[in-house]
């Protein structure tokens, strides 16, 4: 029971955009899987399922493929490594790095698919990071702290 509800969740996320698990125990049970949150809490930890930003904004379950949570764990340690600061100015984050890191943390900031995050430019020592509009760019700069571990970051 548990490979099929497995292959099952697999079908809804790439058929649909999940973005809670009350969503997706819905469409669970719409396709005959009665199940509880935690058995869907474990199935997602197990399943190694995470989460991205969609087109229109909100996030969405995916499925790693193998190697694809290591590669993610990567990329916060570039950012844990490299970052020295962080500096808001309206929808403009200034990310200031070790000499030489900032193409790798711009690289890495990218590739974590960060809600609000139109994009960056990187130089040698200095990002700037491109927000949707000022009111997004404090969760945006509260996300990157949060996948940096560092939340003393100014």
């Amino acid at each position: 029971m548990k490979s099929k509800r497995q292959e099952k969740i697999i079908e809804i996320i790439e058929t649909y955009d999940i973005e809670t698990q009350d969503e997706l125990a819905e469409k669970l049970q719409q396709a005959g899987f009665q199940t509880t949150q935690a058995t869907i809490s474990r199935d997602i930890r197990e399943m190694k399922l995470t989460k991205i930003s969609s087109p229109n904004g909100k996030q969405k379950y995916i499925a790693l493929k193998s190697g694809d949570y290591q590669t993610i764990e990567k990329y916060k340690r570039v950012l844990e490594d490299g970052i020295l600061s962080m500096e808001v100015a309206q929808n403009l984050i200034v990310i200031k790095t070790v000499v030489g890191m900032a193409m790798a943390v711009a690289t890495a900031i990218d590739n974590l698919h960060i809600i609000g995050l139109i994009g960056c430019i990187a130089g040698d020592d200095t990002i700037m990071c491109v927000t949707k509009d000022n009111e997004t760019v404090k969760d945006v700069m509260s996300n990157m702290r949060k996948l940096a571990h560092r939340d003393t970051v100014k």
